[in-house]
């Protein structure tokens, strides 16, 4: 196999990480949302509360991962991640218990994390890696642009199952998808690095240098995730058909693979917060376009669009901490924007959801998510290069 043959081969293997990470175990919950809250009665408040534990068990892992990436290699910790989403979810179905569901939202957070920081190590480390023959921009997108396929995946399995069946086939697909990944991942080392200094010792200097970009990063998480939690909610209330909402899931993510030859280029060229600003940008339009109707060509641009940028966000702070920080700072780096990011997330369902429980329903959540990822555009636009 040729090195470029062998760094393609590694990055699908991570891209099937991220489908597993965030397309399954966090956004496939959109697709199972309406039938899970008209058979259980959940208000909007509860049914965002549900994606607000995910994101706080996503906090919970981030905030583990740079002081166990101390003494355990990432790549274990990126199987060990999928694995565990695989047995989360598979559980989903096996309760109606409120409780019992939250606390298994929030355990697969802590999964996800584990799975999608250390996968974000690992394609950084590949992208850098010399005489690959690929582009490092292109490696992050395919790797970001895997969360399509879980997504897609979604798409085709929920809607002709039950819920309970649903999260259990979905649970399946994590496990084949993990499997593959270690099968593609072999020859990645990312050995432990144990006489590296403590994380918070390094977190001061980083959030100053680095402040308008959190900051931007920090309304992403607040604005993207109230979308991608009532997205087909909102379209079901709005008179799409389930195959309609499916085509419109499905289309959202193969705007997300798309994703990785869309921005390739632009994440390997700017070295300040302007990628992120434009991002933000258009995930703002694309939230603001349902609201102004349910037509379905106003909806179905809404999903090409918003999923064709929303992971580059993610994949832009990798690229920006690569960019301006030495490689043995890349796990306190990425580690600090994906808390800041699941900061962002454990506030916005929770919002959007109470916002929409009020009057003018989900119509007024989107449009506060839409104002959040405008101001989010503004402040990245004040980042600037590190020295």
């Amino acid at each position: 196999m040729t090195k470029t043959a062998a760094t393609l081969w590694a990055a699908a293997g991570l891209a099937l990480a991220a489908a597993v990470s965030l397309g399954l175990a966090r956004f496939a919950y959109a697709m199972l949302l309406p039938p899970m809250r008209a058979d259980l009665g959940w208000s909007y408040l509860t049914a965002g509360a549900m994606n607000t534990v995910n994101a706080a068990g996503y906090l919970l892992g981030a905030l583990l991962m740079p002081r166990l990436l101390r003494h355990v290699d990432a790549r274990r910790l990126l199987l060990a991640g999928g694995l565990a989403a695989a047995l989360l979810l598979a559980l989903h179905g096996a309760t109606r218990q409120e409780g019992l569901l939250y606390a298994l939202r929030a355990a697969t957070g802590i999964a996800s994390a584990a799975s999608f920081v250390t996968g974000g190590l690992l394609a950084a480390r590949l992208a850098s890696a010399p005489g690959s023959g690929v582009g490092p921009g292109l490696v992050l997108g395919l790797y970001y642009g895997g969360t399509g396929l879980g997504i897609i995946a979604s798409a085709l399995i929920a809607p002709p199952l039950a819920w309970q069946a649903a999260w259990a086939a979905l649970g399946a697909l994590c496990l084949l998808f993990t499997g593959l990944t270690a099968v593609c991942t072999g020859a990645l080392a990312a050995p432990p690095t144990p006489g590296a200094r403590p994380v918070g010792a390094a977190w001061g200097p980083l959030l100053r240098r680095f402040g308008w970009g959190l900051l931007g990063y920090l309304m992403f998480g607040l604005g993207y995730i109230g979308y991608m939690t009532f997205v087909i909610t909102l379209l079901r209330e709005q008179g799409l058909d389930a195959v309609q909402r499916s085509a419109f899931y499905v289309l959202l993510g193969l705007g997300v693979v798309a994703s990785s030859w869309i921005w390739s280029g632009l994440l390997q060229r700017w070295r300040d917060g302007r990628t992120l600003a434009l991002l933000n940008a258009l995930l703002a339009l694309a939230t603001l376009l349902p609201v102004l109707g349910g037509h379905p060509g106003l909806v179905f641009a809404s999903g090409l669009l918003f999923g064709g940028v929303f992971l580059s966000v993610v994949a832009s702070t990798t690229a920006l901490v690569r960019h301006n920080l030495p490689p043995e700072s890349w796990p306190v780096g990425i580690a600090l924007f994906t808390i800041v990011f699941a900061g962002g997330q454990i506030v916005g369902p929770m919002l959007v959801g109470w916002v929409a429980d009020g009057e003018g329903g989900l119509l007024r959540g989107f449009a506060v998510s839409a104002a959040l990822l405008a101001a989010g555009s503004v402040m990245a636009t004040r980042q600037r290069p590190l020295a």
